[in-house]
């Protein structure tokens, strides 16, 4: 069995496909430390800076104080914290929802939904490009998978009105993690009322950078009422909100169901309350200073204007997600090699994860970014281009 094993693990290694983990040895910063260099880094998801933030560590250190370290126990049991209870409430009144619940991590989250709403006889509705979370827990809910084609929504409406299911549930990430655009979350929800399916929102990316005060998505819209009995808005807070674990804001009839029946929620020990605690803070920064929020589209517009010109295009996207499209897989690992000789990393993505022949450079931009960190990437972008 170890032989088979092994023989797998050559092939992907031999198929320009093996990963390998960085080992940090500081903080989640911009400028990380690894194997003793310090290097300028467009590869996290601390869209706003604050993983890092002092106000955040000193909040961490208080809650530790007040509410100690574990949980000791899953929420139904007795770890449920006056900590989490409070943040659930704010969660909820942030981004404009009746209640919330939280969970230790996304893909939880999205486990707990999914098999929550739907089973056997009912279908699932995704879009091809969705988060492997959303995929795999529809096919651990048994429900029927049907997945159209990226952002098709006459295919979807094709897909609804011809589906005789008694529970339709249609999912999609709200940014997309690979590709950086934004889902039309306004026609999907009104296709969902229509056909009178459940709609899933996946907003990992979205919540804290979208929306005038960063609560998300639906307030990009907030033109339009999305506040639909069918909407269910999923999104985490280790990203934009710089800590750990998500949550999920719907309907209390939805919320409820999912603390009697989610068994990713009943089943495992609570997040640490203190970590709870210092997402607190984390909502006040965001809500309040707007100027991260400004500042990434500054920078993101920077980025677009200094490689409009390059041989490898970048996708359209307008959140921090900017994805260079270089083509193969070994000439996208050439060229992330490339920029980390120069003390720059931006991870090559690859098949599986993207569609064959599209692999890319993900460079995700932070409010921790200036313009001389853009400029320097911009740069030496440049420079590779002419040699690689």
């Amino acid at each position: 069995m170890l032989t088979n094993l092994s023989a797998k693990l050559r092939e992907r290694e031999n198929a320009g496909l093996y990963r390998r983990r960085l080992m940090l040895e500081s903080p989640q910063t911009i400028h990380p430390t690894i194997e003793g260099k310090q290097y300028l880094a467009f590869c996290s998801n601390d869209y706003l800076g604050l993983a890092n933030h002092p106000a955040l560590i000193e909040a961490a250190c208080a809650g530790a104080q007040r509410y100690g370290v574990g949980s000791g126990a899953s929420h139904l049991i007795c770890g449920h914290s006056s900590a989490h209870h409070t943040l659930e409430e704010a969660l909820a009144s942030f981004v404009g929802l009746p209640q919330a619940l939280l969970f230790s991590t996304g893909y939880m989250a999205n486990m707990a939904v999914i098999t929550s709403l739907v089973g056997r006889g009912d279908t699932i509705f995704a879009d091809k490009l969705n988060h492997a979370s959303l995929n795999d827990a529809a096919l651990l809910s048994k429900a029927t998978f049907t997945r159209y084609p990226h952002l098709d929504l006459a295919k979807l409406e094709r897909y609804l009105a011809e589906s005789e299911a008694k529970c339709k549930l249609v999912v999609t990430d709200a940014v997309f993690s690979m590709d950086g655009d934004i889902a039309p979350v306004v026609e999907l929800l009104t296709l969902c009322e229509q056909y009178h399916a459940w709609l899933l929102l996946d907003d990992a990316h979205g919540f804290g950078v979208l929306g005038k005060n960063g609560n998300g998505v639906l307030h990009t819209f907030d033109k339009f009422n999305l506040r639909s009995p069918l909407l269910v808005y999923m999104a985490t807070l280790g990203k934009a909100a710089g800590v750990s674990g998500a949550f999920v804001a719907a309907q209390p009839e939805i919320i409820e169901t999912l603390i009697q029946f989610a068994r990713t929620y009943g089943y495992t020990t609570a997040t640490p309350a203190l970590l709870a605690h210092t997402l607190m803070t984390s909502l006040s920064l965001i809500e309040l200073e707007a100027w991260r929020r400004k500042k990434l589209i500054k920078l993101i517009t920077q980025l677009k204007t200094g490689l409009q010109s390059l041989r490898w295009s970048l996708m359209p996207s307008m959140t921090p997600i900017q994805p260079l499209v270089v083509g193969r897989s070994d000439e996208v690992m050439h060229l992330s090699a490339a920029l980390r000789d120069r003390e720059i990393l931006v991870p090559a993505i690859r098949p599986p994860t993207v569609p064959e022949g599209k692999a890319r450079l993900r460079i995700s931009l932070s409010a921790a970014h200036c313009e001389e960190d853009v400029e320097r990437l911009i740069e030496a972008l440049h420079d590779l281009a002419k040699i690689i």
